[in-house]
């Protein structure tokens, strides 16, 4: 049977085995396995590279609608697979043997499918994971990004931060001709006025480019 909760006697969690792969350092991996069913039930883990992994238990009894944890590790590995892929393949054989049994009783052919008994299987396959994979492509993105690029995109938004604040001391002038108009009654202030709102209106269209200019297209 394939991997997952296809099987009927037991169910394995996660379907597949991760192991955060560093050079000389061992990474662990821990499977849960369910007993679905009213019976007691016997597993036997088995690998295509056993000098690699530790797997404890290997061999055990799960009690009726009960789990178990299995744990998986990873020997330290002194070179990286090519592409850190991994062609390693376990197989999880499942069987119900007698109600009360030990792991210590079970017979020599308990899994073996020409003794007669009904055998199930669960394949899993390995997947090697870097620690740092995640920030390691994020400070490659970046460090993509052309310096003059980023130089530029600074000297517009320098230049737009000036922008704005020019538009906005220009905006206070106006406010405080206002005030003076209305205490004074200045009769040069309707031209004087016409001057600064045709500047403001320059700035804010200078303003509005630099934004658009300013942002990342995609």
């Amino acid at each position: 049977m394939t991997a997952g909760g296809g099987n009927q006697l037991i169910s394995v969690q996660p379907n597949d085995l991760k192991f955060n792969f560093e050079l000389q350092k061992q990474s662990s991996c821990d499977l849960k396995v369910v007993n679905n069913t009213e019976h007691h039930v016997a597993f036997k883990v088995k690998t295509t590279s056993p000098k690699k992994y530790f797997v404890r238990p290997n061999t055990s009894v799960v009690q009726p609608w009960d789990s178990t944890v299995i744990r998986v590790t990873l020997q330290a590995q002194s070179e990286y697979p090519p592409s850190m892929q991994c062609k390693d393949k376990f197989l999880l054989q499942s069987t119900i043997v007698p109600a009360h049994t030990d792991v210590d009783e079970l017979a020599p052919d308990t899994f073996n499918k020409e003794s007669g008994r009904v055998i199930e299987e669960c394949r899993l396959k390995v997947f090697y994971i870097r620690p740092n994979s995640t920030s390691e492509d994020e400070g490659l993105r970046n460090s993509t990004q052309s310096p003059d690029s980023n130089s530029a995109l600074q000297c517009l938004k320098d230049e737009r931060d000036a922008a704005v604040k020019q538009t906005m001391q220009l905006q206070q002038e106006v406010d405080l001709m206002k005030r003076r108009r209305h205490r004074k009654g200045d009769a040069g202030f309707s031209f004087t006025f016409a001057v600064f709102v045709g500047l403001i209106g320059i700035m804010a269209g200078f303003l509005l480019n630099l934004s658009l200019s300013s942002t990342p297209t995609e």
